[in-house]
């Protein structure tokens, strides 16, 4: 399998498994919360290589890290006025 995920190019839930090396369980998981978006086509998931180069951008992941830590303080603050 070619390693490259062209951003273009649409994917089975099976090569995405291959290309992320994760389980199916997980494949279904990132599916179901909407973390990877996918088109239902005919029954089956096709997924656009975008997507898939979308979960394991460190882009992706700063930015889910500075909102957390920006929910986190948050919710000291209001925890702290009680």
């Amino acid at each position: 399998m070619n390693q490259e995920i062209k951003p273009n190019q649409i994917y089975t839930t099976g090569e995405t498994q291959e290309y992320l090396r994760i389980s199916k369980s997980t494949i279904k998981r990132l599916l179901k919360k909407g973390i990877l978006k996918a088109n239902k086509v005919g029954g089956r998931y096709k997924i656009l290589g975008s997507e898939v180069l979308m979960v394991v951008s460190p882009k992706v992941e700063t930015k889910v890290r500075h909102l957390y830590c920006r929910l986190k303080d948050k919710t000291k603050n209001v925890i702290g006025r009680w």
